[in-house]
């Protein structure tokens, strides 16, 4: 009997889809251009179906690629053949325990939907990557998440706290729960998030929450400057502010904006910083009008802050617009994730220009500065054969540079099928070898989310 009838005969009726549609477009993930192609789809709705499916894939070797809203920018999620093991449709809130201030939840939920539900009860959770109006949290702690917020509250891994994971032959993995500390055995939780899919397959998340901060604020401040944009974290940070949000976005995204958004941004300018403050009224005022004053100290021509949630939604269109506009210069992007220590962000944001203009490709730069989190773009036409050379290799003159600085090669996108041939870079080859040994406890047959990361 073929594999998909074995699956069929086992699981509800309409789980199981292997007509040509659904196997094209759940072979891809938000990269776009890096694509597979599954032989089956599987939407599972119960944690006993993904049982049932990782047993059953264990028994007959078949492989088997976790995924969510396939958000990720990395590959993790693109199958190789065997089964996509859709999780999007385990999409509840499980329980919110105000009082604990933790909450359990089922692989799909949509990040921000989440954040809706506890904003509402008056708490927070903090990591927000910039997919999370469609990336899912199963999704978010497989590849560790991140986003604007990270400076301050840290990414997706702080708030893990606990997990329900199926492994291949079936079995339940149960670790953590709804406390703060423990000091028993193995963090097994932790060691899941980040790993991509390649150990086992989540079905219930607990994640820590804090409470709501009561004021945010925000400023724009525009520099002339590239070196003055970049210094400016250094100036707020050793003035003892910490913002909850320190972004950078330069002047080739800056114009790819404008030509889109028609915000009004001056073209002139070599970066903007957007700077966000939040906590008790008194302090995001006092820090605001601090951070204000050093930006223009630190050489900013233009400084905005937002008066009420309009103008800061204003301010933060830019930001928010930066994906999107950069699809206006070529078909496809290559969106880098490079992370390194923050004395380092002025030298690479000069070695990313000197990259650019060395093999001579398009690498607007964004990112999370505050935390040395970059997002250089590398963009391009996938049909262009001469261009995607130029690409390539620009792509690891991008990521040698990030290891010489003593960054590495993802700070949350992971490594999927992106950058997996670059770890030895990175990475020493006994931890290589260590992770080999890891995964093979987990997965003896290697049938969960293979070809990625090693």
């Amino acid at each position: 009997m073929a594999f998909t009838q074995l699956l069929t005969a086992e699981l509800p009726k309409g789980r199981v889809l292997t007509d040509d549609e659904s196997l094209l477009v759940y072979g891809y993930d938000g990269g776009t251009w890096l694509s597979g192609r599954p032989d089956a789809v599987v939407n599972v709705r119960e944690e006993e179906e993904a049982v049932v499916v990782l047993r059953l894939a264990h028994e007959h070797g078949v492989p088997v690629f976790p995924r969510g809203a396939a958000s990720g920018l990395a590959g993790s999620a693109v199958p190789l053949g065997g089964v996509a093991l859709n999780f999007a449709t385990m999409n509840r809130i499980l329980d919110l325990d105000e009082e604990s201030l933790m909450v359990v939840v089922e692989p799909g939920v949509v990040t921000a939907d989440l954040q809706a539900a506890v904003e509402k009860r008056g708490l927070f959770y903090p990591p927000d990557p910039a997919s999370l109006k469609q990336s899912t949290l199963g999704g978010n702690v497989g590849t560790g998440a991140g986003g604007p917020r990270c400076l301050k509250y840290g990414t997706t891994r702080e708030y893990v706290r606990g997990m329900r994971a199926v492994l291949p032959g079936g079995q339940v993995l149960r670790d953590g729960g709804k406390y703060l500390k423990s000091a028993t055995g193995y963090n097994l939780s932790q060691l899941f998030v980040g790993s991509e899919g390649t150990l086992g397959a989540f079905t219930q998340i607990t994640l820590r929450l804090i409470p709501k901060p009561p004021a945010t604020g925000t400023v724009l401040a525009l520099f002339p400057k590239l070196d003055d944009a970049t210094a400016i974290v250094t100036r707020i940070l050793g003035a003892g502010i910490l913002p909850s949000v320190l972004e950078f976005i330069d002047s080739s995204c800056i114009k790819c904006i404008e030509e889109v958004t028609h915000l009004g941004l001056p073209e002139d300018i070599d970066a903007l910083i957007l700077i966000e403050c939040d906590g008790q009224p008194a302090t995001v005022e006092a820090e605001l009008g601090r951070v204000t004053g050093l930006c223009r100290q630190g050489g900013a021509r233009d400084v905005e802050r937002a008066t009420d949630q309009d103008d800061r939604d204003r301010l933060w269109k830019a930001r928010r617009s930066v994906s999107p506009s950069l699809s206006r210069l070529r078909p496809s992007k290559l969106g880098e994730d490079i992370s390194l220590p923050r004395k380092y962000i002025v030298p690479m944001v000069r070695r990313i220009r000197e990259i650019s203009a060395e093999f001579d490709v398009l690498l607007p730069t964004f990112g999370h500065i505050g935390d040395g989190n970059l997002h250089p773009n590398l963009v391009f036409d996938p049909r262009d054969t001469e261009e995607m050379a130029k690409i390539e290799k620009a792509a690891e003159a991008l990521i040698k540079s990030a290891v010489e600085f003593g960054g590495t090669l993802s700070g949350e996108h992971g490594i999927g099928l992106l950058k997996k041939a670059y770890l030895p870079l990175a990475l020493p080859p006994e931890n290589l070898e260590l992770y080999r040994h890891i995964k093979a406890v987990f997965d003896p047959k290697g049938i969960m989310n293979p070809g990625k990361v090693f």
